[in-house]
Parts: C-alpha cells; sequence; structure tokens
C-alpha cells in the first residue's frame, strides 16, 4: 500500500488545489496562456467545485468525518468525470448545431445537480431551493393558472439548453467569475498578506482623530475600504467588527448601535467603486457598457451613501452627549507618515483605476495593479526573501478559494438566466410587475423593492445580484427605465438586504460581536441606512444622481442629494445640534425627501424647510445632553 508523503497535509492539498486554480486563472486572462469560451468556464467550474466540496462540509456536524470525505470524494469524482466528458464534446456540439446524444444527457445531469448541492454547500439553501423552484418551472408551466402558464419543455431538452452551450450554467456569470472576479478576489489576498488592512485602519484613525466619535468615523471608512473588495457584507463585518466594535463601545456608543454602525458601514463597502463587492463586473457583462460607465453611475450614489454614515454616527454622537477624546496618544506619527508607509497600496488603487480609465479591461487593470503593488512592495522593504514569496503564492491560492462559493452562486444564477430565456418566463415577471402596478412606475419599483429585498436576504452581494439582474430588473427595463439604472435599483436593495430584518445577516454577525440583542442592531441599521431605502427611487427619476443627465442636473444632483442625506439622518436620529421634538423630525424626513427626489420644485420646497428648521435650532436655548 502506497505511503501518503507527510507533507500532503489537508491544509497543503488545499493550499496547492487553490494555488493551482488561481495560476490558471492568471495565465488565462493575461493571456499567456490561450482558451476558447467554453472549456474556460467548464474547467472552471470543475475546478472550483471540486474545491468547494473539499473546504465545504455536507453538514456542519459531518465536517471532519469519514463520511463526509467520502462523499465529497463522490462528489469531485463525479465533477471531473462530467466536465471531461462535455470538455470533449463541446466542440462537436457546437459545431453540429445542437445535436447531442446520451452521455450528453447523463452528463449534464450530473452536473445539474452537482450545482444544486454546490448551491447549497457554498452559498445556503435559499439559493438552492430558489435555483430549484426555476429549474422547476419548464415541467410545471403547463399547469399554472393566468400569466404564468406556458408550454413547458421536457427534461432532455431543459438539460441540453442549461449544460451544452454558453446560455445556461456556462453563461455569462461563470464566465465573469472565470475571468474578473477570481483576479480580484486574487488581488484582495494579495493586498491583505502585504498588510493593507493594517494601513487601512491606520489611515482611517488619523484621518479622523481629533473628531467628534473618532471611532465610529474611523470604523466606517474602514469598513468601507475593506468591503469594496471583500464580496460580503456579512464576512466584512467578521473581519472589521473585531476591531470597530469594542472601540466604539468604549467610546461611548450603546453595544446595539456600535453593531449597528459597522453592519451599515460594511454593506457600504459593496457599493463603493472601484470594485463593489465584484458585483460591478457581472453588471458591466449583463448591461452591455463598459466597467468604466458603471464606475463613473456609481461615485455619487456611493459617496451619498458614506456621507449618511457619518453624518448618522456624529449626530448619534451629540445625541448620546460624546464628547471629542483628546487624549489619543497610541501613535503619534501624521498623516503624511502614515500614507508613504502605505505606498504600494495607494499605487496599487492608483495604478487599476487609471488604467481602466484609460479603457484597459478590468481583468487587466488589476494584474498591473497586482504588479505594481509587488514591485513597490520589493522597493519599500529592499529585500527579496522566502516570506515575500509565501505572501504572493498564498494569496494565489487564497483568493482562488475565496472564489468557489462565488462560482457556485454564478452557476446557480447560470440555471435561473437559462430557464428565463428559453422559457420565456422574465418577459412574464415583467407582465406581472405591470398588472400589478397598473402602469404606475412609482408602485412597480415598491413591488421591485419588495421583491429585490426578499430574494436578497441571505445571501452575498454578488448571488444577490445575479439573482435580481436575472428575475427583476428585465421588468424595470420593460416598464421604459434605463437598463443601467435598472440594475443599479435591484442591486442597492440586494445589498441592503444584508441590513433589512427578519434575515440580516451582516447586522446579525454585527450583533454577536458586540452582544446585543441581534433583532434590535438590525433594526437600528436599517434605520441608519434609511437613505439606501430612498435613494434607488431617487436616480429612477432623476438621471443626475447617476451622472447621466446634463452638467446642470449632475450639478443640483449633488447640492440637493447630499443636503437631503443631512435632512434624512436628521430625522432618524432625532438631533441636529440637540434633540428635536417629534414634528420637528417630522419637517426633517419632509424636507430630505423633498430634497433627494431632483425636481426644481421639490428641492424648492425642502431646501426652505430645512433651512427652517436650521434656524429654529439655532435660536433653540442649549440643552443639557
Amino acid at each position: 500500500m502506497t505511503k501518503i508523503p507527510t507533507w500532503l497535509t489537508k491544509q497543503n492539498a488545499l493550499f496547492i488545489a487553490g494555488f493551482a486554480l488561481g495560476a490558471y486563472h492568471l495565465f488565462v486572462v493575461s493571456g499567456l496562456l490561450i482558451v476558447s469560451t467554453m472549456p474556460m468556464r467548464v474547467t472552471h467550474v470543475m475546478l472550483a467545485f471540486s474545491l468547494l466540496f473539499v473546504i465545504k462540509p455536507a453538514t456542519e456536524g459531518l465536517a471532519g468525518t469519514r463520511l463526509n470525505n467520502i462523499l465529497s470524494a463522490i462528489l469531485i469524482t463525479a465533477t471531473v468525470i462530467a466536465s471531461f466528458w462535455l470538455l470533449s464534446r463541446w466542440k462537436t456540439i457546437a459545431f453540429s448545431g445542437g445535436i447531442t446524444q446520451a452521455n450528453d444527457i447523463y452528463a449534464g445531469a450530473v452536473i445539474l445537480l452537482l450545482v444544486f448541492e454546490a448551491a447549497r454547500r457554498g452559498v445556503g439553501l435559499i439559493l438552492a431551493l430558489i435555483t430549484v423552484v426555476f429549474f422547476s418551472y419548464p415541467f410545471l408551466a403547463p399547469y399554472l393558472p393566468g400569466v404564468l402558464e406556458g408550454r413547458g419543455a421536457t427534461l432532455n431538452r431543459v438539460i441540453v439548453n442549461l449544460t451544452t452551450n454558453t446560455a445556461g450554467i456556462y453563461g455569462i456569470p461563470v464566465g465573469v467569475a472565470a475571468s474578473y472576479i477570481i483576479v480580484f478576489t486574487i488581488f484582495g489576498a494579495l493586498l491583505s498578506r502585504f498588510g493593507a488592512s493594517d494601513f487601512f485602519f491606520e489611515l482611517s484613525t488619523r484621518a479622523t482623530r481629533g473628531l467628534r466619535a473618532a471611532s465610529a468615523k474611523s470604523a466606517v471608512l474602514f469598513s468601507t475600504l475593506i468591503g469594496m473588495v471583500s464580496g460580503s457584507a456579512a464576512g466584512n463585518v467578521a473581519v472589521t467588527g473585531t476591531v470597530t466594535i469594542p472601540i466604539m463601545k468604549r467610546e461611548g456608543y450603546a453595544p446595539h448601535q456600535a453593531g449597528a454602525i459597522e453592519a451599515v458601514a460594511s454593506t457600504g463597502g459593496q457599493i463603493m467603486p472601484p470594485v463593489m463587492g465584484a458585483a460591478a463586473f457581472i453588471m458591466a457583462e449583463i448591461v452591455g457598457v463598459p466597467y468604466t460607465t458603471v464606475m463613473a453611475a456609481a461615485i455619487l450614489p456611493a459617496l451619498m451613501f458614506f456621507g449618511s454614515a457619518f453624518i448618522v454616527v456624529h449626530l448619534q454622537a451629540v445625541k448620546s452627549g460624546i464628547a471629542i477624546n483628546h487624549d489619543d496618544q497610541s501613535d503619534d506619527r501624521s498623516l503624511l507618515e502614515v500614507l508613504i508607509q502605505g505606498g504600494p497600496f495607494i499605487a496599487a488603487f492608483g495604478t487599476l483605476i487609471a488604467l481602466m480609465l484609460m479603457g484597459y479591461s478590468p481583468f487587466r487593470a488589476s494584474l498591473w495593479a497586482m504588479g505594481a503593488l509587488i514591485g513597490l512592495d520589493v522597493v519599500w522593504r529592499r529585500k527579496i526573501d522566502m516570506e515575500f514569496f509565501t505572501k504572493i503564492g498564498g494569496a494565489i491560492s487564497e483568493g482562488a478559494r475565496s472564489v468557489v462559493t462565488i462560482s457556485a452562486a454564478c452557476a446557480a444564477a447560470g440555471i435561473i438566466a437559462g430557464v428565463l430565456g428559453f422559457t420565456g418566463l422574465g418577459s412574464k415577471i415583467a407582465q406581472l410587475i405591470d398588472v400589478a402596478s397598473n402602469g404606475w412606475l412609482f408602485l412597480a419599483l415598491f413591488f421591485t423593492m419588495i421583491t429585490s429585498i426578499i430574494l436578497g436576504m441571505g445571501l452575498p452581494t454578488t448571488a444577490a445580484y445575479l439573482i435580481l439582474a436575472t428575475v427583476v430588473a428585465p421588468a424595470l427595463v420593460s416598464l421604459g427605465v434605463d437598463r443601467l439604472t435598472a440594475h443599479f435599483f435591484v442591486f442597492y436593495y440586494g445589498c441592503i438586504s444584508t441590513i433589512t430584518p427578519p434575515v440580516a445577516l451582516a447586522a446579525y454577525v454585527a450583533g454577536g460581536i458586540a452582544g446585543a440583542n441581534v433583532n434590535k442592531v438590525g433594526w437600528t441599521a436599517a434605520a441608519y441606512a434609511a437613505t439606501s431605502f430612498v435613494l434607488p427611487f431617487a436616480f429612477v427619476f432623476g438621471p443626475g444622481l447617476l451622472m447621466q443627465g446634463t452638467w446642470v442636473d449632475n450639478t443640483a444632483a449633488v447640492v440637493s442629494g447630499f443636503a437631503g442625506i443631512l435632512a434624512v439622518a436628521v430625522a432618524i436620529i432625532g438631533c441636529l445640534s440637540q434633540p428635536l421634538s417629534p414634528l420637528m423630525r417630522v419637517l426633517a424626513g419632509v424636507a430630505g425627501l423633498c430634497l433627494l427626489f431632483q425636481g426644481w420644485g421639490s428641492a424648492f420646497v425642502g431646501a426652505f424647510l430645512f433651512a427652517g428648521l436650521v434656524l429654529i435650532d439655532g435660536r433653540r436655548p442649549a440643552t443639557a445632553t
């Protein structure tokens, strides 16, 4: 019997497998290895699923058991065999116009079952059930009532449509995961390995030193910077919250308030360019616009979300009587010294953004950004040792392993998109929303908001957007909403579903760290992020918020938008220079909504109301807090 080498532990095997997956994709996207679209996507799914079935146990109770190892081995074997069969047959099927044989059907059926299991293990039961529901539609369509009734399809036809071409499992979502997302997860892991988290935290604390609520404001800044590349609000809370939440509690915030601030900030990172939790790349592919267009449209709403969080924590500090901390002597380095030390990270982000603005593809720009980071680290440290190579290898492996759950979500989204396409279900969902709203756009947007929040609950950013982009966004487009605006609309609600009770994953993680009631954290976070529930409606009716109007519209959007989020924050917290009465809070809320809803008349009314409120507040006698 062959003896397994002592160095080949499970941890080392996972490292090698992850490194192989990451290196393969780096070679492909760099052009050093030329692979056609279909085999590249099939290979990606094969490698990602094989890793996923090792990393994620069948159930938590079976983790580390022999039974789990046997089940994982069976799934990996099935993944490899079915994928190799499709790799050997894809060209023949494509050149014959889609003619298949029995073994193609069997291999496709195996791949479908593997996608359901990968979605369940990697993302959760919710996504797996949603995928099964959509997969069942072709078989149930003849028996459904009203507009949902359809001709149906045979099992063989469904399998062929979903597995033998690039319109199903191996469609755009998996393609984006295999070309864009994996490169950016490696970039994010490289930043982390080289110390970007420490730099971002130091930068945040220096930038907010001497301000009221400095710890909360640094938490907002820090979590937003890290959240840009994490791809998961809940995951970001788990990483940054252990640092920021205890500091906020020591500063004077109640546990549920500290948890809510961290949850909101981590969610905001998902909508902050340039990375936007990787969902922006998928949006660019689906909508069919350059990535720079998506980034330009996202910047103002993201800054408004970020600004709103800053205002909320400041006003909460004023209301709670939290004073400026003048005794922070933890580190005497200046902001300039911190910036100089973080030069490689600044240069990496600068390279990424500059090259994308120059027309480079996002993945090629990220490759150059990684090169800039690695090269400048050598210059800064002035040495190349084993630790240097360990960081690079570890980042490639870690980044590749972190994308396997996203790949499972992308494959599941491919099933949903495929069913919507060949059955016509997508147009029927749009028709249902149109009928329910009676052609009234505002009501259609409201129904879409509710649907987006429900479908997004329990899912990471990328998975939530994939579902919403295939199921809900087309309905808004059919009602006359601009395609990019429609996708931003559902994307925002998919993001904030992580802080929307009753299933607010980011808030629940933050509540656990803060030692607070998780439901109280969830409702507080939803209140703190109230602006985000309004913003998507505002940029549907006011294109200036997405920088898609004239220069007058865009300028007005900036002025009225930031005034609006200030007024809404005042209404939510109930404080300006001092606590406000219920009537004054209502007036602040009305003023904020008027300012956000991008019309000259409404902006004038909002400005008048808020100016009057500020004047009244300024003339009130100061009260002790």
